[in-house]
């Protein structure tokens, strides 16, 4: 079995986030249920990409920052959330207190580390911030792991 990681820009809006699901259950169609996904379960990529591998009836692990990961996710997210690690078979939980960019990097070197290959939602720009999207590619760049880019064409953050 495959092991999938996802890094991923968050708020998406719906147009690039449908975009973004297609894109991803493309990339992951060929696998069926012979792989296992990783995935901290944010807003955005994350959920994107967790749902569709529950939705190809493969598991799922789940990597959680911080202890107070799920109060920083927006509001509206905390029942996808929710939805998604209750499906989780495997629950990787850090021993952070803060989500703060030094957790999602602690978090992002583990997924990197846990994974055979990276999908990364990425436009391709730096991180906005610590831990972000670009330093997590980079990271497994760094580690030789397989990574391959996945941004609709035109779309924009």
């Amino acid at each position: 079995m495959i092991r999938i990681g996802i890094t991923g820009h968050r708020n998406l809006d719906p147009e690039v986030s449908g975009a973004v699901a297609g894109l991803v259950k493309a990339r992951l169609e060929p696998y069926g249920c012979e792989m296992v996904g990783l995935s901290c379960l944010a807003d955005g990529a994350d959920a994107v990409f967790a749902e569709a591998v529950v939705a190809a009836g493969a598991p799922l692990e789940a990597i959680i920052p911080a202890v107070g990961y799920r109060q920083a996710l927006p509001a509206e997210h905390h029942p996808v959330y929710d939805h998604l690690l209750e499906q989780a078979v495997l629950v990787h939980e850090l021993p952070h207190r803060e989500s703060a960019p030094r957790a999602h990097m602690a978090a992002g070197r583990l997924l990197v580390e846990q994974c055979d290959h990276l999908v990364a939602v990425w436009d391709g720009e730096p991180a906005r911030g610590p831990g972000g999207t670009a330093d997590v590619v980079a990271y497994a760049r760094a580690l030789d792991r397989p990574v391959t880019v996945l941004w609709p064409e035109g779309a924009t953050r």
